[in-house]
């Protein structure tokens, strides 16, 4: 497994961060570097995610300025118990811009809870359905709430723009039934941990035309950028280390994984 940096290939092949926070503060100083550098290492665009009705208005900002750069809208678990009468009508309308490529992220967090779960549970159908109303496709987070995601999910019946499983944390079990849902699942930067074995195998076992690469930046810096904040620029080492555990080239990941994005998200 990759545990340093390696040489990227002189003509780096085309990426998709298709998950990071670029309006984060953590990117209020610098951010036309952090898009230079991403560019430089053949990551030509990003998805920039909401979590609340202000984030996601700022990725709808961003997106609409920036070449390259893609938007979502949604209200993350930890922040639905902040949501205020007049949320829902705004989200709708963010909805409709035509920089907003995914409806997310959304989902259950029993980890932390900040919301309480049974409300989590109430504004994950809710959002479920402005999405398929919006034919938008879904970001789902998912922390230690699979049985209940996936419940919520099947009971949703078909979602024709499909989803994508945000930095996906399960076993090959979980992914299977994930997969069985038509969604794709979303490798994030700690597939490069020495301690995500599972994660690895759950990888090794997913069809490469089902996988997507994100780096949920500023968070989860990949080996061996671990401990520093987290940019696109850090793809390529997650790409890296899905090629090794594919043992395929770099560019077949490259080339699949922008394919899959393209076609999810509908980037044309």
């Amino acid at each position: 497994m990759t545990t340093k940096p390696l040489p990227l290939p002189e003509q780096a092949p085309a990426l998709i961060d298709t998950h990071c926070h670029l309006d984060f503060p953590d990117y209020q100083g610098d951010l036309a570097e952090v898009l230079a550098r991403a560019a430089k290492v053949g990551v030509a665009e990003i998805i920039t995610v909401g979590i609340d009705l202000a984030t996601s208005r700022k990725a709808c900002e961003l997106a609409a300025r920036l070449p390259g750069v893609y938007a979502t809208v949604g209200v993350h678990p930890h922040h639905v118990n902040e949501m205020g009468p007049d949320d829902y009508p705004a989200l709708r309308e963010l909805t409709a811009r035509p920089e907003v490529v995914a409806y997310g992220e959304i989902g259950l967090d029993y980890v932390k809870e900040y919301s309480p779960a049974a409300l989590q549970r109430e504004h994950f159908v809710r959002q479920v359905e402005i999405a398929r109303q919006a034919g938008l496709p879904l970001i789902i987070h998912d922390r230690e709430a699979h049985a209940d995601t996936l419940a919520i999910l099947r009971a949703a019946g078909k979602l024709p723009a499909g989803g994508v499983m945000h930095c996906f944390s399960g076993d090959a079990a979980l992914a299977e039934e994930v997969l069985e849902l038509g969604f794709y699942i979303s490798i994030p930067g700690v597939v490069t941990f020495k301690s995500a074995a599972v994660l690895r195998d759950a990888v090794r076992r997913v069809p490469l035309e089902r996988l997507l690469l994100e780096t949920d930046a500023p968070f989860l810096a990949p080996v061996p950028m671990r401990g520093k904040r987290n940019e696109p620029a850090f793809l390529p080492y997650i790409a890296r280390l899905v090629a090794e555990v594919k043992e395929c080239e770099l560019e077949e990941v490259a080339r699949q994984t922008t394919a899959n994005a393209h076609r999810l998200f509908g980037i044309c």
